[in-house]
């Protein structure tokens, strides 16, 4: 009788603590440990620290007592939400002490951006240059016809122009030591040449060969050891799916999107932390003036266009946001100061979900406090672009605006360059270079060693599917009837969405999980797999609707590129 009241009082005094505090899971997107570097030192998460620790450590200061399912699954939230507490505490970061009290009292032209003391970033241009910053100086590369925009993968749609309009042939192979590979052969007769493209886990290969090379056309096994040597299978098998093309176009162009979306910060005269910066509420008509050189300014309920994983049906992301079209492609903003404001909520997470799980942000500054370039914590933000209007004299009139950028030390370098010195004075010139800027920013972050890791799972796991898919159906074409009772027309992974960069490994999970079934692995392997997924697809169907899924920055948040479904 003694242990049941007990158990009672520890179940009421849980229930009390998860009411009263809001939930704010920040499961990472990444394996091993998670660290967060504040200031001039680099914290590790406790190794002590663990689930597993805690539950031994209360089963011992507990009596035992017998729980429902339920009860357990209740307590196992609230033991993640002790551990992600933490966990973002941790995030938490401000300028040292001595450094703020300089930023207060020195006088005269600060820098946009201040590096870190732990360093990790770089900054262009970077404060040694900055010597004059008049906007009557000479500009030196300010052409906005030479404004190139990168190509995430120049190579993408090689399949699209170069085969699905010719008859071609594609084989599939799973090699000993390379895994799946997937090869497309096309005959171009008219120019008497062999066009190639070898799919593998690391990369594409596309080679073009002339016919007078070969007294027979080579075998598919030939084709591929030409274009690379490691190839050690005898043989492929042929696909005749009959929408192998749609599939395998799916694949190629997986990492093409035309979308993008990129974080808005507003930072204040002598704001110095992320709390300040997320704060804010009123947009100056300076600030205004700014978001109108972005883009216009435009009603979320019922819009229709790229919307970011912002909800444009329920209004819980607000209720206006700053959109654009800029040479074919769409931009969603999530401007800070447009999303909701919580009261008592010094993170705003409502505001940091969406932004800290952005790749790329834009800060407008106003006044002379510098940004420090790991003031925002988030594992997916890798870059920076901070604008400051500054002072022209009276007689020249109109605005003038210093820009400035910083990332993370693995992220190269990219165009276009800035002009010397680094300030614009012709709104048009501002946007094409802004614009131009953020897209190549984010397309040069995904080369950072986190992100490139990611993506090269993702690739792993989409060609294994397709390479899994292709074979099957293909099987299934030819009349083994084994595999008929598994394939099913209306289940499609692989063509769900496209371009984004979460999406995308969320995608190829999903794929993989697909393709186990069509393979007829054996129930008992993925029974737990399956337990899990049905489990999460039951929490994720209680949610609100509009409400994004949880993801790794210290805020809730769906998963960056669509972990909030962009549609």
């Amino acid at each position: 009788m003694i242990n049941t009241q007990t158990g009672s009082m520890e179940g009421h005094k849980r229930n009390h603590w998860s009411s009263s505090r809001k939930r704010s899971l920040t499961f990472g997107a990444y394996s091993g440990d998670d660290r967060f570097t504040c200031g001039d030192e680099t914290r590790a998460e406790p190794a002590g620290n663990n689930i597993l620790n805690i539950l031994e450590s209360e089963s011992r200061d507990s009596q035992p007592v017998p729980r429902s399912s339920s009860s357990r699954d209740t307590e196992l939230f609230e033991i993640i939400e002790k551990l992600q507490g933490s966990r973002i505490d941790e995030q938490r970061c401000e300028f040292p002490p001595p450094l703020k009290s300089q930023l207060l009292t020195i006088a005269g032209e600060l820098p946009l951006i201040l590096l870190s003391k732990s360093g990790g970033y770089w900054t262009d241009p970077p404060v040694e240059r900055l010597v004059d910053v008049s906007p009557t100086s000479s500009h030196h590369g300010l052409d906005p016809e030479r404004y190139d925009i990168m190509e995430r993968d120049g190579e993408a749609r090689n399949y699209q122009d170069f085969f699905r309009s010719r008859y071609h042939h594609s084989f599939t192979a799973v090699d000993p030591a390379l895994g799946p590979l997937v090869l497309s052969v096309c005959l171009e007769e008219e120019e008497n040449k062999l066009r190639v493209i070898l799919r593998m886990k690391e990369c594409s290969l596309h080679g073009v060969f002339s016919l007078s090379l070969f007294p027979n056309i080579p075998s598919a096994v030939e084709l591929a050891k030409m274009l690379c040597d490691r190839v050690t299978v005898s043989k492929f098998d042929v696909v005749g799916y009959l929408k192998a093309p749609e599939l395998i176009t799916t694949f190629d162009e997986h990492r093409v999107s035309p979308n993008f979306k990129f974080g808005v910060l507003y930072q204040k005269d002598g704001q110095l932390t992320e709390e300040e910066i997320l704060s804010n509420n009123q947009e100056s008509e300076e600030f205004k003036e700014f978001l109108s050189v972005l883009g216009e300014t435009i009603q979320l309920q019922g819009f229709t266009r790229f919307r970011g994983g912002l909800d444009v049906s329920h209004g819980q992301t607000g209720t206006e946001a700053v959109f654009t079209s800029f040479h074919g492609r769409e931009i969603m903003f999530h401007v800070a100061t447009k999303l909701p404001f919580t009261d008592g909520d010094p993170q705003q997470l409502q505001r940091k979900r969406h932004i800290g799980n952005d790749i790329v942000a834009l800060v407008y500054q106003e006044g002379q406090t510098p940004f420090l370039s790991d003031v925002v914590k988030s594992h997916f933000l890798h870059c920076f672009l901070v604008v400051r209007r500054i002072q022209r004299a009276e007689e020249e009139g109109g605005a003038a605006y210093q820009v400035s950028v910083t990332a993370r030390e693995d992220v190269p370098p990219f165009g276009p360059v800035l002009p010397d010195p680094p300030i614009f004075t012709d709104r048009f010139q501002l946007r094409e270079f802004l614009l131009t800027k953020l897209i190549n920013a984010e397309i040069s972050c995904y080369k950072a060693e986190r992100f490139s890791r990611l993506e090269l799972r993702t690739r792993s796991s989409l060609l294994e599917s397709l390479q899994s898919e292709l074979f099957s159906r293909s099987q299934v074409m030819m009349g083994d009837p084994s595999l008929a009772p598994l394939m099913s027309e209306g289940v499609r992974g692989t063509s769900e969405g496209s371009g984004g960069f979460i999406e995308n490994f969320k995608r190829a999970i999903r794929v993989r999980s697909h393709s186990f079934d069509t393979l007829g692995v054996q129930r008992k392997i993925i029974a737990n797999t399956s337990q899990r997924l049905k489990t999460e697809k039951e929490y994720d169907s209680d949610k609100p609707p509009g409400l994004p899924p949880i993801s790794d920055c210290s805020a809730e948040h769906r998963d960056q590129t669509s972990p909030q479904e962009e549609t």
